[in-house]
C-alpha cells in the first residue's frame, strides 16, 4: 500500500531530526573521551555511532510509549501537527547547534509537539501529567547525573589513592573506552526512541496501525540509523564546550561522568522516561569536577549558567516555533 505524501514527508522530516539529534547530541557521547585525548574526534564519533546503532537491542521501546502516546491525546493527533512539532525541535535544534549550546534535542521534540498541538487543538490536547513528569527531570537528570559522578569520582579516588597518577592514567584510558561505549548505547537507547515515538503516532494516527502500541522493526532500525549517522558526522562546536570549557578532564574523569551518566540513562529508559543527554552527562562533568578538585572554582559558572538558561528556554522556544509552522501549515492549507 503506498504512503499518501504527507506521510513520506513527516517521517523523512522525523528522521532527519534524528540525524540533527545525532550531531547536536555527537557532543554528549564523545566530548570526554576526545577532550582527555583517549581516541581522536574522527575515531571517537564511529565508536559512539556504533553503540547508537546498537541500542534498540538492549532497550525496549518503553521512551517511544511516553512519547507516541503520554504527550499528546492520540486522538486528536494529526500530520500537520506531528510535521509542526518536529520542524519545532529542529530549526530549534541548528540554532543552538551555530550558537555551541549543548541543548535538549528530547526537550526540544516534546516542546515542539506540544506547541503543535496547543496552536491547532487548544491546550486541552496535551496530557499535562506526561508533559510535568518529562518537565521534572529537567532538573532530576543533572542533579542525578551530578550526585552520581560525585559519588564514583570520591570512589574512585579511595580505590586508587595509592597508584602513581602516571599508572591511574594508563589504566582509565582503556576503561574510558568501555565507559564511552556504555554512554553511547544509553543515548542511543533513549534518544532514538523519541523519534520512534513520533513516527508510531503518525502511523496510528493515519491508520497505518491499530490495536495495542507497538513499534515496527523498520521504525527501530531506521531511527537508530539516522541517530547514529549524525554522531558519525558530529557537532563540534559543541563537543568543545561540553569536553573544554566546564571544567578540566583527565581520564580517571572522563571515565567517572560517562560511568554516571550511563548508570541514569540506563535507569531512566528502563522506566520509560525520555530524559536529556544533555542534562545527564553535564551534571556529571560538574559532579567530577567539583570532587577531584575539591573545590568549587573548577567549574566554570558561567559557561554552565548559560547552559541552564539554554535548557530552560528550550521546551518553551521549541513549542513557539512549532506553533508558528503549525499556523503556517494551516494557512496554507497542507497537507491538500
Amino acid at each position: 500500500m503506498a504512503w499518501p505524501l504527507d506521510v513520506i514527508v513527516i517521517v523523512g522530516v522525523a528522521l532527519l531530526f534524528d540525524f540533527s539529534n545525532g550531531f547536536h547530541d555527537a557532543a554528549n557521547s564523545v566530548a570526554t573521551v576526545v577532550s582527555t585525548r583517549v581516541l581522536s574526534p574522527r575515531i571517537a564519533v564511529g565508536w559512539a555511532a556504533l553503540f547508537n546503532f546498537v541500542a534498540f537491542v538492549a532497550f525496549g521501546v518503553h521512551v517511544a510509549k511516553t512519547i507516541g502516546k503520554g504527550v499528546v491525546d492520540p486522538s486528536v493527533v494529526t500530520s500537520p501537527m506531528i510535521l509542526a512539532g518536529v520542524l519545532g525541535a529542529l530549526l530549534w535544534n541548528l540554532l543552538t547547534w551555530y550558537f555551541g549550546l549543548p541543548t535538549s534535542s528530547s526537550h526540544a521534540l516534546i516542546g515542539g509537539f506540544a506547541g503543535a498541538a496547543i496552536a491547532l487543538a487548544g491546550p486541552g490536547a496535551v496530557i499535562v501529567t506526561g508533559i510535568s513528569k518529562i518537565a521534572r527531570f529537567i532538573v532530576l537528570a543533572p542533579l542525578i547525573g551530578l550526585v552520581a559522578g560525585f559519588v564514583i569520582m570520591l570512589l574512585v579516588m579511595w580505590i586508587c589513592r595509592g597508584a602513581t597518577p602516571m599508572r591511574v592514567d594508563a589504566v582509565f584510558r582503556r576503561l574510558q573506552l568501555v565507559s564511552a561505549a556504555a554512554y553511547s548505547l544509553g543515548h542511543g537507547g533513549n534518544d532514538a526512541q523519541k523519534t520512534m515515538g513520533i513516527i508510531v503516532a503518525l502511523l496510528y494516527a493515519k491508520g497505518y496501525l491499530h490495536g495495542e502500541f507497538h513499534v515496527p522493526l523498520w521504525v527501530v532500525l531506521a531511527s537508530e540509523a539516522a541517530i547514529a549517522l549524525g554522531t558519525l558526522f558530529g557537532g563540534w562546536r559543541i563537543v568543545k564546550t561540553m569536553g573544554m570549557k566546564i571544567t578540566k578532564l583527565r581520564p580517571v574523569g572522563g571515565f567517572c561522568a560517562e560511568t554516571a551518566g550511563a548508570i541514569t540513562l540506563f535507569g531512566a529508559t528502563a522506566a520509560g522516561i525520555p530524559v536529556s543527554t544533555t542534562h545527564t552527562i553535564t551534571g556529571a562533568i560538574i559532579g567530577v569536577g567539583v570532587t577531584a578538585t575539591r573545590k568549587l572554582s573548577a567549574v566554570k559558572w558561567g559557561v554552565a549558567g548559560r547552559i541552564v538558561w539554554a535548557w530552560i528556554l528550550t521546551m518553551p522556544m521549541a513549542a513557539l516555533i512549532a506553533a508558528l509552522c503549525a499556523f503556517a501549515l494551516r494557512a496554507v492549507g497542507w497537507p491538500r
